[in-house]
């Protein structure tokens, strides 16, 4: 219920932006503010994490977001300055980079290990579903006479369905395996990394995906725009990205149930390749009808890869040890995308999105070789075992 009031707001404020200053390059701006803190502050989120009682610092940074989402509210209905617009995007991003790793070291310790790969994966389904949610439930609202900017205040009452469980029933607390002080402490991830080949494959192989391949997500109202002819305030760009949302969210849930047989490193890699044939489609279709299940597939095999690649991640840590990677893979995943973003918009303004979609799309076939954990050996990976069953997916609370 929290995420879908999230995933109404995320929907809403690139496409208020796309339409009122028509340029993707805001948008991709707009997206900075929002990820851009998981680039520089999820290592020291992490090692907070490490230090101090995690169920008090998710309820304040949720409380933080909360407030920040009153004022986006104000904001727009007197339409404020866009400058403010970004100033309280940035404050709603630093406050979720802070949360974080927190939230998402404590998720595995809240279940067996046996039974990671299903948690993870419902989670990383939830969050899809409310992809889908969240921008029908705008659109239904905005049909029956809502404006823009209550759609804010809506959004700033869900986070209550975090806050008011969560202080009722804690997380549990898990000591972790960062007990180093000022910079060491910081590189400690970093250090593990490079000693479990494993893992630095996968980060490595996520940063170059999301800055590279992802830039179409953030930008999607101006790649509509640009391909399509489709307004970002449109039925049809709502149909559309509701479509592609559905399309992630099977694929977040496909990974903990019908592949849950298939070893990971083979879903990893026919995902790589999936995913570059369907944005490549993606990228020279200028038709509405093929549009839509070609974002869907694309939608299916976006977060089919993300979640496979995030259950092999979790599978190769231990509960001491999750503190300190996940800083660097919301780095690579969520950090990363912003970069990209910023990157991407300035040349769809200038050369289009046909161009930018299909680079993204010869880098992540070329990104699914490089990457292929099938040439790992079996001492790169914790248990020594590279085609074990997965477990699940991405993780964020707001």
């Amino acid at each position: 219920m929290s995420n879908v009031g999230t995933w109404m707001q995320n929907f809403m404020l690139p496409a208020y932006l796309d339409v009122r200053t028509g340029s993707a390059a805001f948008v991709g701006l707009l997206v900075f503010a929002q990820l851009g803190p998981m680039l520089f502050g999820s290592v020291p989120a992490g090692v907070l994490a490490d230090r101090v009682d995690r169920t008090r610092l998710i309820l304040a940074m949720q409380a933080s977001m909360m407030v920040l989402s009153v004022v986006l509210g104000g904001l727009a209905r007197w339409s404020a300055p866009i400058w403010t617009i970004f100033a309280i995007q940035l404050g709603i991003g630093i406050a979720n980079t802070v949360q974080a790793p927190a939230f998402n070291a404590s998720l595995p310790s809240l279940v067996p290990r046996a039974d990671i790969g299903g948690a993870v994966s419902l989670n990383s389904a939830m969050i899809n579903g409310s992809r889908i949610a969240g921008p029908a439930l705008a659109a239904f609202l905005g049909w029956i006479g809502l404006d823009l900017w209550q759609l804010f205040l809506i959004n700033a009452a869900t986070y209550c369905f975090v806050m008011v469980p969560l202080a009722k029933n804690h997380l549990p607390s898990i000591n972790g395996m960062n007990k180093a002080k000022g910079w060491r402490a910081l590189t400690a991830g970093v250090g593990l990394a490079r000693r479990r080949k494993v893992l630095l494959v996968l980060l490595s192989s996520m940063f170059f995906f999301s800055v590279v391949s992802l830039p179409y997500i953030g930008l999607f109202p101006s790649v509509t725009r640009l391909n399509l002819g489709l307004a970002a305030d449109s039925g049809a760009y709502k149909v559309l990205y509701i479509t592609w949302g559905l399309g992630a969210f099977l694929g977040a849930l496909s990974v903990g149930t019908v592949f849950s047989e298939v070893s990971r490193h083979i879903l990893i890699r026919w995902s790589f390749r999936l995913f570059a044939l369907f944005l490549f489609l993606f990228a020279i279709t200028s038709n509405f009808a093929v549009a839509l299940p070609v974002s869907f597939v694309l939608g299916v095999v976006y977060f089919l890869l993300a979640t496979a690649m995030m259950t092999e991640l979790q599978h190769n840590l231990t509960d001491a040890e999750r503190a300190s990677i996940m800083p660097l893979w919301f780095m690579s995943f969520g950090g990363s995308i912003p970069i990209g973003n910023l990157l991407a918009g300035p040349i769809m303004d200038a050369v289009g999105a046909r161009w930018v979609l299909a680079v993204g799309a010869i880098a992540a076939a070329v990104n699914g070789v490089v990457s292929d954990l099938g040439r790992l050996d079996a001492d790169d990976f914790l248990d020594g075992e590279p085609t074990s069953i997965p477990e699940t997916g991405p993780s964020r609370l707001h």
